[in-house]
């Protein structure tokens, strides 16, 4: 059982070498990139990462390191948000990048195959012309293997669902090199356990997802792209409940506070009102998406909602959901010098007005920096605080501030994560919100799929 740090032998790091076809190195500038992620966790460097370039190479990598007790972490592009990347106990990390290859894809099936090095946007430019898209999108541009791996939803989850309902099969190794796949090209499975599922999202604590079959959509005919400002916060996130009540197929909706969007406006070069702001997407003929705007429209003119503007100029559209996807980056940008920490509760959708004002009620109690955005139709949203890597008492300090957080919004039935995952930084939190004998089942899976615990050890649980 690895509970120290482990640094490799140099006659181990030759034989690594004869086990791969790509590199295996132990260069200082290469270790610091695969020893961080956007975390606000201080990094820890791998004694040396390993690029594998098939499944075959994977599985002599592990069966090796299953015998030398070797820990693995698994690396694509290092976007995560909890520290799953880290390598808290040394070992290797296992950088999957140059598995990367698009492997088939079936227009009439509505699936691809995919290796788990293919980053999401390159997929979806490849889909593109044969007039199809890759739903899930979390905003950054991650390996699709990551975003199985910690389970990733997005901005598009209420219409298409998150990576758990869109991988309909895998291939796998095991810690001790054993190759598996799981599940079938077909929408409905009912045989046996779905392992799918087990791995999707276990953070590869309990395999390395070496190929993945995913499902993808056809390009809608139209899309258009809505803001509307409100006096409040709480009216926003209200009115959006409303919205999703009221049944309208939206394809997303966001909302951003008036921080987030004067830093957008800043990082982006835009002017829009500084006021709590929600954004829009809708899908569908160009009758369909004028009718549901217009819907739209009605309902948040109830709850305050002003200065409605829709758009379905293609480019103004992206130009929009770029911004969203950068309230992230301008938030840091404001902040020179400055990290992050995001908080991702996610709680049941009657319960989302409240839990936004109980957040920002917590964080107004602080001297820390701060806004709130989230998926708010599917009542996830996220607290960014802003804090100084030179001070740890500090990143300390707001850590005790998001726990408090997360346990306020576990009080309500809510999660203490829609789509970051646990990570190092949330173990407490999980035991807290599934008690301690569902953690125990989760540990003796654990024990039994990684009996020398060599996966990604110091994730998911201690």
């Amino acid at each position: 059982m690895i509970n120290t740090r482990v640094d490799l032998s140099p006659s181990q790091i030759e034989h690594l070498k004869t086990l791969v076809s790509g590199t295996v190195s132990t260069n200082e500038t290469i270790l610091d990139q695969h020893g961080r992620d956007e975390s606000a966790i201080p990094p820890v460097r791998p004694s040396a990462v390993v690029v594998p370039r098939s499944t075959e190479e994977v599985s002599k990598v592990l069966k090796y390191c299953n015998t030398e007790k070797i820990p693995v972490v698994a690396f694509g592009a290092g976007s995560s948000l909890e520290g799953h990347v880290l390598p808290l106990f040394g070992g290797i990390s296992l950088d999957l990048t140059e598995m990367n290859k698009i492997i088939e894809i079936k227009p009439d099936d509505l699936v691809v195959r995919v290796e788990p090095g293919v980053h999401r946007m390159a997929l979806n430019e490849k889909l593109a012309t044969q007039g199809l898209f890759f739903s899930v999108d979390p905003g950054a541009d991650a390996t699709l293997g990551g975003m199985a791996s910690t389970g990733a939803a997005g901005t598009t989850t209420v219409r298409y669902g998150a990576m758990r309902d869109n991988v309909l099969a895998l291939t796998a190794v095991m810690a001790d090199g054993t190759v598996i796949k799981t599940g079938r090209e077909t929408r409905k499975l009912s045989a046996g356990y779905d392992l799918t599922r087990l791995l999707v999202g276990s953070e590869g604590t309990l395999a390395v997802i070496t190929e993945l079959t995913l499902r993808v959509f056809g390009i809608p005919e139209k899309m258009a792209a809505a803001i509307v400002r409100f006096p409040t916060l709480s009216d926003g996130v209200t009115a959006a409940t409303a919205i999703v009540r009221s049944g309208i197929a939206i394809a997303r909706c966001e909302f951003l506070d008036a921080k987030c969007i004067k830093n957008v406006n800043s990082h982006d070069g835009l002017n829009l009102s500084e006021m709590p702001t929600l954004f829009f997407e809708f899908h569908g003929s160009p009758v369909g998406v004028a009718e549901d705007a217009k819907s739209v429209k009605e309902i948040v003119e109830e709850f305050g909602g002003s200065e409605f503007e829709w758009t379905a100029d293609e480019g103004a559209r992206r130009k929009l959901w770029q911004a969203r996807h950068n309230a992230y980056w301008a938030g840091i940008a404001a902040h020179p010098g400055k990290r992050a920490v995001s908080t991702d509760a996610a709680v049941p959708l009657s319960k989302l007005s409240e839990a936004v004002q109980i957040a920002e009620q917590i964080l107004s109690k602080h001297p820390y920096p701060f806004s709130i955005l989230g998926h708010v139709a599917d009542a996830n949203f996220h607290c960014f605080i802003v804090t100084d890597p030179a001070k740890p008492e500090e990143l300390e300090d707001v850590r005790h501030i998001t726990h408090e957080i997360t346990m306020k919004m576990i009080e309500m039935g809510g999660t203490c994560t829609g789509e970051h995952g646990i990570g190092s930084g949330k173990i407490a939190a999980l035991i807290e919100e599934t008690g301690a004998p569902a953690v125990s089942i989760m540990k003796l899976i654990k024990q039994t799929l990684d009996p020398n615990n060599i996966l990604n050890p110091g994730k998911v649980f201690n």
